[in-house]
């Protein structure tokens, strides 16, 4: 399997549709796309460059419990006000499209991060890949079929 998984590049298997935000837009905005979809990081960029990154958790710390609730005060509801750059991971860990799979689990593993963004030299996004990519490339490379 290690030579299978060697040969494997990430940009067979990255996602290639990532919703990206920018550095000012509101948690409420990031909280909105997250009840959207069904994935659980953001891509932040400037000026079409990858600078930063969000996750559903980073968003739940950073948003006071109560908004939504009868609970609510005006300063739970301005939680919501915060921008994505005060929250979001600096300088994420990348990859590139030509990275192994195995390069890419191993930095996973290493750095302790759950997704990598796969961007090009100068850090314009071209893709996302998550520990669930990994896992079903392995299973794949070894004629185990997952769903999605």
């Amino acid at each position: 399997m290690e030579l299978e998984t060697k040969a494997r590049v990430i940009g067979r298997i990255m996602t290639i549709r990532v919703v990206t935000i920018e550095m000012d837009d509101s948690l409420e905005v990031v909280r909105d796309i997250f009840k959207k979809v069904q994935f659980h990081h953001l891509l932040v960029v400037d000026n079409e460059k990858l600078v930063g990154i969000i996750s559903d958790r980073d968003m739940l710390k950073a948003v006071s419990p109560f908004v939504g609730t009868l609970s609510e005060t005006t300063r739970d509801r301005a939680t919501l006000n915060k921008r994505a750059h005060q929250i979001m991971t600096h300088h994420p860990v990348t990859v590139r499209s030509s990275c192994s799979l195995q390069d890419a689990a191993e930095l996973m593993l290493a750095q302790g991060v759950s997704c990598l963004p796969v961007t090009t030299i100068d850090g314009v996004v071209l893709g996302i890949i998550t520990w669930k990519d990994v896992l079903r490339a392995i299973l794949d490379s070894q004629g185990i079929s997952v769903g999605s």
